[in-house]
């Protein structure tokens, strides 16, 4: 798409992470535990990012940056609205902020659309006029491409996938509602199952592993590896979960393919199965053989999305939001 330098930064509640992008590669990245003490102690850890990867340009400019955030973001004014898992950043000016500290143009975009962006110009989506890019980690996200145009929405937010009701009856979603996607099959949901499981029975394979300290997501996912009955049963329940919501994300959009991304991703070899299945039965026909793929960018789709966006958006003049077309 392009051959300028430019700087990628993610705003994460766990970690902020910064690299140098060009053309579409990350050349180098680093990256810190998020200071939760607020937007100013979380700037200085970004200029000290930033500084870091800066010398992989060897000297030459760097064009623009972009930052990815969780959301409700307005990426038209560039202010966050407010985080869930990052209290203290209610109405910052992140765009105007950034673009004071770093001197050069800035923008910032949903992660969710940032990574869609990502993997729709530089990875499993590369080609396509139509798809969903979905991120299951600690919550649910994504972003959604329709006639070879990114989807941005009223204000820069479109694409929260993980916010329509799948279990009427379900548990309490982050966002409030009950019974989203994402308050049922999210990594956290599924963090809740694994562990729900290991103390109804401290024998088990996970049991055991409770013992050790706490037990996560991950634990089921090395026990399934390895044959274990409970943990292939806990590993079929989120595969069936998943394949749901993503059934209604092919009926909502008719995507030519469905990426997945996000930390569960890592168990998508297990999932895919499950994930079939479930979409074979809920689909209406023409939907039921769209492709669900696993993101071939991994964790730098939204760093590549969104520094890519970036110096899109410095080369027309800020007219492509909401507009943005293959490159």
């Amino acid at each position: 798409m392009n051959d300028d330098f430019t700087i990628g930064l993610d705003l994460g509640g766990t970690q902020v992470r910064a690299a140098l992008v060009r053309a579409g590669k990350v050349l180098a990245r680093t990256a810190a535990r998020t200071d939760v003490s607020g937007p100013e102690e979380v700037m200085r850890q970004f200029r000290a990012l930033v500084a870091e990867v800066s010398h992989a340009a060897g000297g030459a400019p760097i064009r623009a940056i972009g930052m990815c955030a969780p959301g409700p973001l307005d990426t038209v004014s560039g202010v966050i609205d407010h985080i869930p898992t990052l209290p203290g950043w209610e109405q910052f000016p992140l765009r105007d902020r950034l673009s004071a500290i770093f001197g050069i143009p800035a923008i910032v975009e949903n992660d969710g659309i940032a990574a869609a962006f990502g993997e729709w110009q530089y990875g499993a989506a590369r080609g396509l006029d139509h798809t969903v890019y979905v991120t299951v980690s600690t919550g649910i996200g994504g972003g959604v491409v329709v006639d070879g145009r990114l989807m941005h929405g009223a204000r820069g937010m479109a694409g929260h996938v993980g916010h329509f009701t799948l279990a009427a009856e379900g548990p309490t979603c982050s966002c409030g509602r009950v019974g989203c996607f994402e308050a049922v099959a999210a990594g956290t949901a599924f963090g809740k199952r694994v562990r729900a499981a290991a103390n109804k029975n401290p024998t088990s394979f996970l049991g055991r592993m409770a013992e050790k300290g706490i037990v996560e997501g991950r634990h089921a996912v090395e026990g399934a590896r390895a044959g274990d009955a409970a943990c292939l049963a806990l590993i079929a329940e989120e595969a069936d979960w998943l394949g749901s919501g993503f059934a209604s994300l092919l009926h909502l959009y008719s995507p030519q393919m469905l990426v997945m991304g996000g930390g569960v991703s890592v168990a998508f070899d297990l999932l895919e199965p499950g994930i079939r299945a479930r979409i074979r039965r809920d689909a209406m026909a023409p939907f039921r053989e769209v492709p669900v793929v696993k993101a071939k960018l991994g964790d730098d789709a939204g760093l590549v999305g969104v520094a890519s966006l970036a110096v899109l958006q410095q080369r027309t003049a800020g007219s492509f939001h909401g507009r943005t077309s293959k490159t």
